[in-house]
């Protein structure tokens, strides 16, 4: 850090309060800064306001083959791809601008963000580390995440083949919602 130039600190502090802002963990920032833990620590204290959390990053293929992180997930990549193939932009700005993509997409749909930037970005690293491939869907030709080296020639993904559960963990609760208020208009 003795030979680092301010600019080159200066856009480190920038992009790491970017990436706290979106919800990157510690261990994330730290691969992808040159500034020393410390000061790590401080941008995160000052923007979040509380100490990060602890603990390790996922690590496991299989959180992204679930149909709803899955779609997201896809989704994800679909802005990636274009980024880096055909904006030209590599790195940790590509997964920043197809971040922002992916949250104004989830936000102005009137959903709630199923993809964290750390997985997102852990995400990518599962691509470039060769566990996982885009895989065309047979229905819809849409490009999904799927297992690196699996057969994908019948791929059915799972917008085309929803379990039969889907979205049921989001209607129970405000179905309790309604029954508790009913019962207490009922009792009033």
């Amino acid at each position: 850090m003795k030979n680092k130039s301010v600019i080159e600190e200066a856009e480190d502090v920038r992009r790491a309060v970017e990436m706290v802002q979106l919800g990157a963990r510690m261990q994330m920032l730290e691969v992808e800064t040159r500034l020393s833990r410390e000061k790590l620590l401080k941008i995160y204290k000052e923007v979040r306001g509380v100490s990060p959390p602890k603990g390790m990053l996922p690590f496991s293929t299989d959180w992204f083959m679930t149909w709803q992180p899955n779609v997201h997930s896809s989704l994800f990549m679909g802005f990636h791809r274009f980024f880096t193939g055909r904006a030209g932009i590599k790195g940790l700005d590509a997964i920043l601008k197809s971040y922002h993509l992916y949250l104004d997409h989830i936000e102005s749909s009137a959903m709630e963000p199923v993809l964290s930037l750390t997985r997102a970005w852990t995400l990518v690293r599962f691509f470039d580390a060769d566990l996982l491939q885009l895989a065309p869907c047979t229905c819809c030709g849409g490009q999904f995440v799927a297992h690196a080296h699996d057969p994908v020639s019948a791929y059915v993904c799972g917008l085309c083949n929803m379990p039969s559960r889907a979205g049921s963990s989001r209607k129970k609760p405000a179905t309790r919602r309604a029954v508790s208020r009913t019962r207490q208009t009922a009792t009033a």
